[in-house]
């Protein structure tokens, strides 16, 4: 039997998620369970620019580029840190503006669990 750790979500994350059309949320929650299950998913790769443990799943979707980053070594959950839309003016690059946010969630997140 496998150990299924909780997906959690940071309340921001989750809002824009939300907003993500219906087959993207659904391959990504499919990703989510994948990593919740102790494995990694073919959309997911480690996120560069933060400690590690940290992950975003990519999908691709009519042209946009949608991205969720979620965080395995903080506490027993997987923690959903940043959910967004990608339209990056830099290729395929991150924007910074984008990793100023998920370090300071992942600060955040991991203050507020010690």
């Amino acid at each position: 039997m496998k150990d299924t750790r909780p997906v959690s979500w940071i309340k921001a994350a989750r809002d824009d998620f939300g907003e993500f059309p219906e087959n993207v949320q659904r391959d990504m929650l499919s990703a989510l369970t994948i990593a919740a299950e102790g494995e990694k998913s073919d959309n997911a790769k480690p996120f560069k620019g933060v400690d590690g443990g940290v992950f975003q799943i990519g999908i691709r979707h009519r042209g946009d580029a949608f991205r969720v980053i979620y965080a395995v070594k903080i506490g027993h959950d997987i923690w959903v840190i940043h959910a967004f839309q990608k339209k990056s003016k830099t290729g395929i690059k991150t924007p910074q503006m984008e990793i100023d946010l998920i370090r300071q969630r992942l600060k955040q997140l991991r203050e507020a669990l010690k």
